[in-house]
């Protein structure tokens, strides 16, 4: 039943922002809590592309694998994220790039989630609750590192 939302304004282009995000396999690199990201598939359609992809997330001694289906819009600059399996009950995960007037863009940022089992929700859940409240701000700063701060 975890939900968070948030719209980050950033100086990077709408572009680069997405492309940044779309580069999935790199996340292990800088996104928190990921240990590691694998593709099972990749399929290309109508200018999207439909990846299924392995995640594995740790905390201390605790590590999770889950399966999910991101589908990839380029055009419209969007990434759509839908669970396939793994410990959670459902998890719906939305990304959008907005360009700003100057020159920059805001993501906007939507994850909804919940373990399948309440333990792992305990143990698990304010660690996953402080990461996707850091995403962005990853995701940002990891902009910056490849893109420059100017």
């Amino acid at each position: 039943m975890p939900k968070f939302e948030t719209r980050r304004p950033v100086k990077h282009s709408p572009d680069r922002m997405y492309a940044l995000v779309a580069d999935i396999e790199r996340y292990p690199e800088f996104v928190p809590l990921c240990d590691a990201l694998s593709i099972q598939s990749r399929k290309e359609r109508d200018g999207k592309e439909l990846l299924i992809a392995n995640m594995s997330v740790g905390y201390k001694a605790i590590r999770e694998t889950f399966t999910t289906q991101v589908l990839l819009k380029p055009d419209e600059r969007a990434i759509d994220v839908k669970y396939i399996e793994g410990p959670f009950k459902y998890l719906d995960n939305r990304w959008r790039f907005e360009e700003t007037a100057d020159g920059g863009c805001t993501v906007h940022f939507f994850i909804d989630y919940e373990f399948k089992s309440r333990i792992l929700g305990a143990v698990m859940g304010s660690m996953f609750d402080r990461a996707f409240r850091m995403f962005t701000e990853a995701f940002e700063a990891r902009a910056d590192k490849i893109y420059g701060t100017e």
